[in-house]
């Protein structure tokens, strides 16, 4: 059986690792420089062709993977891809995504005789060198069987949450759960200091209880072992989430007080410095403490 041909656009932090697995897998792999050349001539060298322009990699590939920092990425991307990919490709859009945009994309690529498929990501960079990550997947159930197979070489827990933009839509509701702990283990250190307690007595009660979970550990070990690789999530990737997410709960319908208040958050650390490219989520506690006049 021919090996599905693959595309890959933004072969960054986790895609690198993705993109890797698809190799080894034995599709033929087209990437595409953006501003980082060091991944894409790592993939070069393992066996990979590199495509001057979107349009080049569209024609030299059946299912293109994106990896972009949010919708509005997307949205241009798509546009390139529509007019070069061959009837039945499929474009499989792992970012995580504003479901709005992507329902209407989605529309826009069944209409132009492509598939869309929404797969956004769950795991590390370190899981996805090792393809190991998550997958929550949002696409018709033929399509689905179709791709599956594919995502099965970077994912090891796949999802089909059902049609397209409904791994979207999953995306943010797990987000939104890791995004609120986050929010209340930033109040939490801060207290702990000003209250005399202290963020490592704090982390010795709470570590291997119930209040325990990845998260919990990765989180703490940036913020209070001062471990800057564990949680590489940076503030504006958490910030532009909750705001997808306050879309989608006003495109439902639903009220949204806490998710509103995690939202802001984010948004005060980012608005206060936190918007470079390694300000990481646990260094939310910074941004509260100083907030408080504490830091």
């Amino acid at each position: 059986m021919r090996m599905e041909r693959i595309g890959f656009v933004g072969a960054g932090l986790m895609g690198h690792g993705m993109a890797m697995q698809l190799i080894k897998a034995g599709h033929p792999l087209t990437v595409i420089a953006h501003s980082n050349r060091g991944p894409i001539d790592d993939l070069v060298a393992k066996g990979a062709s590199e495509a001057a322009t979107l349009q080049e990699l569209a024609r030299a590939s059946d299912v293109v993977h994106i990896c972009a920092p949010g919708s509005p990425q997307v949205e241009a991307i798509v546009d390139t891809l529509l007019g070069h990919m061959a009837e039945g490709s499929v474009i499989l859009d792992c970012s995580t995504s504003n479901p709005v945009s992507t329902e209407k994309l989605a529309s826009r690529v069944e209409a132009a005789g492509l598939h869309w498929v929404d797969a956004p990501l769950g795991g590390t960079p370190a899981q996805a060198a090792t393809g190991e990550l998550a997958a929550m997947v949002g696409a018709r159930e033929d399509v689905f069987a179709r791709v599956e197979p594919i995502v099965r070489t970077w994912a090891r827990s796949i999802v089909h949450v059902g049609g397209p933009a409904s791994g979207h839509k999953m995306k943010l509701l797990n987000n939104f759960v890791a995004m609120g702990y986050g929010a209340i283990y930033a109040e939490a250190l801060t207290l702990a200091d000003a209250s005399g307690v202290g963020r490592e007595m704090l982390d010795s009660v709470l570590r291997g209880s119930r209040m325990d979970c990845g998260f919990y550990q990765t989180f703490m070990a940036c913020a209070v072992k001062g471990d800057r690789e564990s949680h590489k999530f940076t503030l504006t990737n958490a910030l532009k989430d909750m705001r997808y997410l306050s879309a989608m709960f006003d495109g439902a319908g639903v009220t949204n007080p806490v998710q509103a208040a995690i939202r802001d958050s984010y948004a005060m650390a980012v608005e206060t410095g936190g918007d470079g490219p390694q300000d990481y989520v646990p260094h939310l506690a910074d941004f509260v403490a100083r907030a408080n006049g504490k830091g």
